[in-house]
């Protein structure tokens, strides 16, 4: 077995800036821990896993490499990174490196989608692969939206009682179905025959429009549009549906969303990376991660869900909630923090109020899911998170109300529905 997670580039992220200046989005921490870093944990879980390939194509620097390195070594597991030479979709590049995914003979593999979070139920999909296919056939991960949402993902519509995808219709105009696709699949090698036949389909198509400069283009597959489709209703395709927990990490917004999905699972999974309530430590509601190394005053309060990173300092009296704060960051006395990412090494001065308005789903519907706020409506700014960059400094006895403010500003008075470039 072997699992491929797909991490995109920089030139997508732009819905996570400003926080994908600073560090590539897979290495954003959620509840503590880099985003991809519960995808690797997962696939280390499931036995017989014999490697985990990274793809996606931004530069590899030192801050993936030491990632990677220490990843290895905590999860006993080989872990490489490929990158391509360009964006080649979700199921160009798994083509373009199948003989990497294939060496050492793998009989199948996982591939993962780097922005959605979940209960990754690996073990389950191997399990229902094995009762229901053959070593032709393939799984999707799927999960149930409601009607309007379901528009905005990938639907599925299987067959009651097999579980075979008849039809598949990657963000539909009109309702097709309420099961949607969780971006996690389970292949075996026969997939890149599937694959083979789109690239040499489009290096046709491209033959024939011979003034088009488009040698890359061939190379260029996406599986929802060009490879599920084409599946679906062949009996090679078949959906197993989770009541898990799942969503995406689109948006800044949906990062403290996602924390708060991890941090719930952690009091089953790593009880460890909960905060409790101890004499002469701060008061801790709900669940909270804190680095080992920050500093917190015992009378601060925080949580429910609040992840505090390294070396953050945390004054008398402050109020932390729903939020992320990231390392290096300091919070001085008496400062409240609501709803809101405050960047590495930001400053937030004394009765400072930072606050934001989180863009959960709605709780009264099971099925909801986060919705993919655009940044702007009817001319607006959205009311959403508030995000700091990094180096944010923000001076005492302010109010900033769902802003975004880039990185290395000093701000000098408050600020309400604003981006401060």
């Amino acid at each position: 077995l072997k699992a491929v997670i797909l991490i995109g580039g920089p030139q997508k992220g732009t819905r996570f800036r400003p926080l994908s200046f600073e560090v590539p989005k897979p290495l954003f921490p959620v509840a503590g821990v880099p985003m991809v870093q519960h995808h690797i944990e997962a696939c280390a879980k499931v036995p017989g896993m014999k490697e985990i390939l990274l793809m996606g194509f931004y530069q590899p620097n030192e801050a993936l490499s030491r990632f990677l390195a220490s990843a290895q070594q905590e999860f006993k597991v080989p872990i490489r990174y490929l990158q391509e030479y360009a964006a080649l979709g979700t199921g160009g590049g798994i083509y373009h490196f199948r003989d990497q995914i294939l060496s050492g003979g793998a009989e199948a593999f996982f591939v993962l989608n780097a922005d959605v979070c979940s209960e990754f139920p690996l073990q389950e999909m191997l399990e229902f692969h094995q009762q229901h296919g053959d070593m032709h056939s393939f799984v999707i991960l799927g999960t149930t939206a409601n009607r309007t949402q379901a528009l905005n993902y990938g639907c599925i519509v299987a067959n009651a009682g097999t579980q075979e995808v008849q039809h598949y219709v990657e963000k539909p105009s009109t309702f097709v179905s309420e099961i949607i696709n969780c971006g996690i699949y389970l292949f075996t090698p026969a997939i890149f025959q599937h694959i083979g036949e789109v690239f040499q389909r489009n290096q046709q198509e491209l033959a024939l429009e011979e003034s088009s400069n488009g040698w890359q283009r061939a190379e260029v597959i996406r599986l929802e549009q060009d490879v599920f489709t084409a599946l679906a209703g062949s009996g090679k395709l078949y959906v197993y549906k989770t009541d898990g927990f799942w969503s995406q990490i689109k948006s800044a917004g949906s990062a403290i969303y996602a924390s708060r999905l991890y941090l719930n699972q952690y009091s089953k999974s790593h009880p460890e990376r909960l905060a409790q309530n101890k004499p002469g430590g701060p008061v801790i509601r709900g669940n909270v991660y804190i680095h080992p190394t920050a500093s917190i005053n015992s009378t601060a309060v925080l949580g429910p869900n609040v992840s505090i990173g390294e070396g953050v300092t945390v004054g008398a009296g402050v109020r932390v909630r729903e939020s992320i704060v990231l390392h290096g960051a300091s919070l001085h006395d008496h400062t409240c923090v609501l709803n809101t990412i405050v960047g590495w090494d930001s400053t937030i001065g004394r009765w400072a109020r930072v606050e934001g308005t989180p863009s959960d789903p709605n709780p009264n519907d099971p099925y909801a899911k986060i919705d993919s706020e655009t940044l702007f409506r009817d001319g607006r700014l959205t009311p959403s998170i508030t995000i700091l960059g990094c180096s944010v400094t923000i001076p005492a006895e302010v109010v900033i109300l769902n802003s975004i403010v880039l990185p290395h500003k000093e701000l000098s008075r408050s600020y309400k529905n604003q981006i401060i470039l």
